[in-house]
């Protein structure tokens, strides 16, 4: 072969190289703080405001207060990372980095279990609800229909599924403000403008600190996806800048709307006991607002399932394309784009026909399959600023990790210890099948390294 044939070969190769599709950088701080939101459902309050009234003893309020102020530690931890690391692979790309190759790929096999199937989870609750409606129709035609519709979004593009996450999102929160407003008209018309100023949201009836701190417990699973806009990194305008700030607002935001739902929620029914907890809400709903509010509510929860699942399955694609990307996991299935959308399709599908197994389970066991890696990730992502901050060079630490130890050390340590005992208390199921998932990592890991004599494949982002 001459030189001019390996030239001309090396030179088709790069051009093959560079053609090849990469995520594209569409995404401001507004369309990523509504994915982050979507991925919270903030209606979500009302699903679970019965369980925590009664674990608080009527202290919703203070719970979720408590969980604000806990989870502001680890998003501001996020938010350090990602400036670190613009790059969409969450925690697995910043504890791989930061800490260790092996335990970022561990943390990322965690949270796998999470993104894999939450979607699923968020399927499931939304064809709940609408079966519960509509009674004649089976659940697995609402589940088909989720699956179906989100994957097909996806697969367009985040353009796309971010117009529909804002109309969708403004319908749920034209749902929780009307809920708010007649939650406070209810109040007030029994008992006064006066009783709608209360400490009883905050105090509880004889709640203590233990109550409190198990409602918080509760309160802090609906915080899960401040996390998840950093797997947006490499689709967003300008990560360093934009992604701190749409962390700690969605964490802020998402916090806030939950506190205020939840007090005005407590006022029209104080104390914590009930005839069933998992349907506070729509009891309440209907003393509001009666039959019709009721359906209007019930459909503002099917949105917010709606585009949680959008926001979800979003997230879990990126997640596996990262892997795949990196060589952790088959490259030709999960680390290629398509050249057409410039979206991860085939982890997208793989997400879609995770979903589908919802068909086969109910509510209270499919949660079972999430919670243990988002915890696991959230406590060392902590660690991970606080090993940065002795790791990186002291320029890089003055232009990227401003605040000194109160911000790099004291902060995050506090969020590892929340996040860990989280972590401990989660219930003997979700235990044990996350530890069982975590065992069948350690034995790919240990085929990737050659029984961990090697680091695993890392990708370089540009």
């Amino acid at each position: 072969m001459t030189a001019g044939t390996v030239g001309s070969g090396e030179q088709a190769i790069a051009a093959e190289h560079t053609a090849e599709p990469k995520l594209k950088r569409t995404m401001g701080l507004r369309s990523v703080m509504m994915f982050g939101l979507a991925y919270m459902t903030p209606i979500i309050v009302l699903g679970t405001f019965g369980v925590i009234a009664e674990l608080s003893h009527g202290a919703t309020a203070m719970s979720y207060t408590v969980a604000l102020v806990a989870m502001l530690f680890t998003a501001g931890s996020y938010g350090r990372m990602s400036v670190l690391y613009p790059e969409s692979g969450s925690a697995y790309t910043y504890i791989g980095k930061s800490i260790n190759p092996k335990l970022g790929f561990l943390v990322g096999w965690a949270v796998l279990l999470d993104y894999l199937f939450l979607p699923m989870v968020v399927w499931l609750i939304g064809a709940s609800y609408l079966n519960a409606e509509f009674p004649g129709v089976p659940i697995w035609v609402w589940i088909l229909g989720f699956v179906i519709v989100t994957t097909a979004l996806n697969i367009f593009g985040l353009n796309v599924a971010d117009k529909v996450n804002f109309a969708l999102m403004s319908f749920q929160a034209l749902v929780i403000g009307i809920f708010v407003v007649l939650s406070l008209r209810s109040v007030i018309v029994g008992g006064g403008v006066a009783s709608a100023f209360s400490t009883q949201p905050f105090l509880g009836s004889g709640s203590g600190v233990s109550g409190i701190v198990a409602g918080a417990a509760i309160a802090a699973y609906s915080f899960l996806g401040f996390d998840a806009v950093t797997t947006l990194s490499e689709e967003t305008k300008n990560p360093r800048k934009t992604m701190p700030k749409a962390i700690m607002l969605v964490a802020a935001v998402g916090g806030l709307i939950f506190i205020i739902v939840a007090y005005t929620t407590q006022l029209v029914h104080p104390g914590g006991t009930f005839d069933n907890a998992s349907s506070a809400a729509f009891e309440i709903a209907g003393q509001i607002g009666g039959n019709l509010f009721t359906a209007i509510f019930i459909a503002g929860l099917c949105f917010g399932q709606f585009t949680s699942g959008i926001a979800t399955q979003a997230s879990a694609s990126r997640l596996l394309y990262v892997m795949g990307r990196d060589g952790v996991l088959p490259k030709k299935i999960f680390g290629r784009l398509s050249s057409k959308f410039n979206t991860p399709v085939l982890s997208i599908l793989l997400v879609g026909i995770v979903g589908l197994i919802a068909m086969f389970l109910d509510v209270a066991t499919s949660t079972s399959f999430v919670n243990f890696g988002a915890f696991t990730a959230f406590t060392l992502v902590n660690v991970s600023v606080i090993a940065s901050y002795f790791k990186v060079s002291p320029e890089t630490r003055a232009k990227l990790m401003p605040g000194g130890w109160l911000r790099n050390i004291a902060f995050p340590t506090l969020g590892s210890l929340f996040c860990a005992y989280l972590l401990i208390n989660l219930d003997k199921q979700a235990l044990i099948l996350g530890l069982s998932w975590l065992a069948i990592g350690i034995v790919i890991l240990a085929a990737l390294t050659k029984g961990f004599k090697h680091n695993p494949p890392e990708y370089e982002a540009e």
